[in-house]
Formats: C-alpha cells, sequence, structure tokens
C-alpha cells in the first residue's frame, strides 16, 4: 500500500471511530464528510439540543502535498498521536491549526 493510500485510510478510520462516539445523541447528526479527489476529511455536528443549533467541524483533516493536515481539532483527543497510532509518520503530520512560527518548536512537520 502506498504512503497516500495508508494516510488516507488512517484519516477515514479516526474520523469513523469519533463519529460512533458520537452516534449516541439522536438529535444531533453526525456526519463524515470524505473528499478523496481534494483529500478533504471532516467530522461534522448538524442539528439542535434544547432549542441551540448545533453546527459544526469536530475534526478538519486536509491531505495537502503528502502531508496531513490537522486543520481543526474540536475534541479533547490527541489526534496527531491517534494518526502516528494509524501509521502516518510524524514528519507527515502539519498541525494547520498552529501558525508557522509556533509549528518549528511542535515536533510536527512545518508545511
Amino acid at each position: 500500500m502506498d504512503k497516500l493510500t495508508l494516510y488516507r485510510q488512517a484519516i477515514k478510520n479516526l474520523l469513523k471511530e469519533y463519529a460512533d462516539l458520537s452516534a449516541a445523541d439522536k438529535e444531533v447528526d453526525t456526519q463524515l464528510l470524505f473528499d478523496e479527489a481534494h483529500d478533504h476529511y471532516q467530522l461534522m455536528h448538524v442539528g439542535w439540543i434544547n432549542g441551540q443549533r448545533i453546527y459544526g467541524s469536530v475534526i478538519h483533516l486536509d491531505l495537502i502535498n503528502g502531508k496531513v493536515w490537522l486543520q481543526h481539532n474540536g475534541t479533547e483527543g490527541d489526534i496527531a498521536q491517534e494518526l502516528m497510532a494509524g501509521g502516518v509518520a510524524r514528519e507527515d503530520i502539519v498541525l494547520g491549526f498552529r501558525s508557522p512560527a509556533v509549528r518549528v518548536h511542535t515536533g510536527y512537520a512545518v508545511a
């Protein structure tokens, strides 16, 4: 299996695991968005709880130039560590939600 195929599968597996954790709430729809043509992957919540609108990205990952970009992590989990456990190399993970000046100090890829 080539690197990009492995990374796509690791991303989808991770998002499916988090979606399964979220599926218990019947008022909020958990949506998995996999755009493999453009390598965009998201877990979204859409719905209502007690009259309050729930809408937003929980986790957003992109594959850009052979690296997994963690664009948003709305969980308490360490998504980067979980990606590594799924076979993604540390040097191929970019913490996109951090500024480029801070990324150099994270131990992950800069870009």
